[in-house]
């Protein structure tokens, strides 16, 4: 997987040793092998070239592999350690907006990654207006970073061509932890405010960065005072190099048993198990409840281990 990140992220690494945590390598990534490459499946559901179908109502299209800062835990280390095999074209879009024609029950097209807000600002401009212009599809979405670890890359081209969509427009931003929100991230997150985004979050635990209570407690109270609701809190994707980052399950539920005794009902996210074999993402009863908290089902019905 690539080491690079940003000038913005390279600042911010050497003033929190928590953002240092997330995008420097080491060398016993390469050794961890607990699970494969691609736990969701997201290969295996790739219709089109980059269009991930999964779901039936909404697909996932992968815009690019790249990305302005590298985070070690990344769920596609598999996509974003290969740029060239994931270069997507405005043909490839093409292709998206024939396959999603033909399917009109798909009603939210969510654009990814690697981070589309890092992609060609003609590319990101081409696929934002092509997939909008159907009239099937109600919602678009976007998954990004670029907040975070390049705010700068928020141009207003990319802003315009948000304005114009005509639906709702959500953009989920990856936080990790408080020290992230700096007075550029912050004014980019107004500036897609201004655009007419609605947005919201997505935060993963992680070990010796944001598994205590005050840190995830402070992160998730500035976001939705910023007018970032807190959506999904994640337990950490079994993916092949990424062991050092995953926290103990337990340790997990009781910090957000304990978060969401204290925090607002706007401030607090839902707690989720992203299942392996790509069955959904399942949310965790907390501590509120007596259950055996080893294993669940997933949206098919199929019991897992929690590991």
């Amino acid at each position: 997987m690539l080491e690079q990140i940003s000038a913005h992220t390279q600042r911010l690494a050497e003033a929190s040793e928590a953002v240092w945590r997330q995008f420097t390598a080491r060398a016993d990534e390469c050794a961890d092998e607990q699970s494969g490459s691609d736990p969701l499946l997201e290969q295996q559901c790739e219709v089109v070239r980059g269009l991930v179908h999964k779901y039936e109502n909404r697909v996932l299209c992968l815009l690019t592999a790249q990305c302005a800062s590298y985070c070690r835990f990344c769920t596609r280390r598999r996509m974003v350690s290969d740029i060239e095999r994931g270069r997507i074209t405005m043909e490839d879009v093409d292709r998206w907006r024939d396959y999603l024609a033909e399917r009109p029950f798909v009603r939210e097209v969510i654009i990814s990654g690697g981070d589309p807000l890092a992609a060609p600002v003609e590319l990101f401009n081409y696929a934002v207006k092509t997939l909008s212009n159907l009239c099937t599809i109600k919602i678009i979405r976007i998954g990004t970073r670029v907040v975070v670890t390049a705010p700068e890359l928020l141009t207003d081209e990319k802003l315009n061509a948000i304005r114009d969509v005509r639906q709702p427009v959500y953009i989920g931003i990856n936080f990790e932890h408080p020290d992230e929100l700096t007075d550029a991230t912050i004014e980019a997150v107004a500036k897609l405010r201004k655009a007419g985004a609605i947005l919201y979050s997505q935060t993963v635990f992680l070990k010796d960065i944001n598994d205590d209570y005050d840190v995830l407690y402070a992160l998730f109270s500035r976001l939705v005072e910023i007018g970032v609701r807190p959506y999904y809190l994640y337990r950490c994707d079994p993916v092949a190099g990424v062991g050092r980052f995953r926290v103990d399950f337990r340790t997990e539920r009781a910090i957000m048993t304990r978060l969401r005794k204290n925090l607002s009902g706007l401030a607090c996210p839902t707690y989720v198990i992203d299942t392996p074999h790509g069955s959904g993402k399942i949310p965790v009863p907390l501590g509120f409840w007596d259950v055996d908290d080893s294993k669940f089902r997933d949206f098919q019905g199929e019991e897992h281990e929690v590991i």
